[in-house]
């Protein structure tokens, strides 16, 4: 007897790849790998390299760690933004969500998670020290803390404020406004509700 398509090992491998993607179960992973077969081999072999593009060609900026292609961002690079204020986001697509705002015109500083004990992440497993060596090494007025409204994100965010605050008492220290839904990603909000939380944002020290 003749395999059925889903047992056929090529199809097996590609649908069990899509499903250690975030989001994808496996119904979806079976339909994107469906879509792949129906694909020209050209479209195929574009999508491919693409992915391994971003493998080759990608790295994090060394100053604010978010992904960059270049050693330092385009973000920081550019001298029309303000480089004395610096937005803490714990991933990169917090910055993306925050500059499609187009009303921040500070600098950013990607942490890469959340302190979480019950995941054993501490705060030296974060970017935080790096944080507070840019804080040393440069004029820096304001911190905004930008992690998401839970419990982990304020967690951390009292962490950084307390730590921030050891290193130098005149840094601005300030919380996105509460307009922001409890246990949100900030990722998903909408453009006006992020508008209102960094406008209204305030002090925490």
């Amino acid at each position: 007897m003749s395999d059925t398509n889903s047992s056929l090992p090529s199809i097996e491998r590609l649908v069990e790849a899509f499903q250690r993607l975030p989001g994808i179960g496996p119904k979806s992973a079976q339909r994107l790998t469906y879509h792949l077969i129906r694909m020209k081999r050209e479209e195929s072999e574009e999508l491919a390299s693409a992915a391994i593009g971003i493998k080759d060609n990608l790295m994090t900026c060394k100053n604010c760690f978010n992904i960059s292609e270049e050693k330092i961002c385009g973000i920081c690079r550019d001298e029309n933004r303000d480089h004395t204020m610096i937005c803490v986001v714990e991933e990169p697509l917090n910055v993306l969500a925050i500059e499609r705002s187009r009303i921040y015109r500070g600098i950013f500083h990607v942490l890469y998670g959340v302190i979480s004990p019950v995941h054993a992440i501490g705060p030296e497993d974060l970017k935080i020290s790096e944080l507070i060596e840019r804080i040393n090494h440069n004029d820096i007025k304001e911190i905004i803390l930008a992690t998401n409204p839970n419990l982990e994100g304020e967690a951390t965010a009292a962490y950084i404020r307390d730590t921030v605050s050891e290193t130098d008492k005149n840094i601005e220290i300030s919380r996105l406004a509460r307009g922001l839904p409890s246990g949100s990603d900030i990722e998903y909000v909408d453009d006006s509700t992020l508008v209102h939380a960094l406008n209204s944002r305030s002090s925490i020290k």
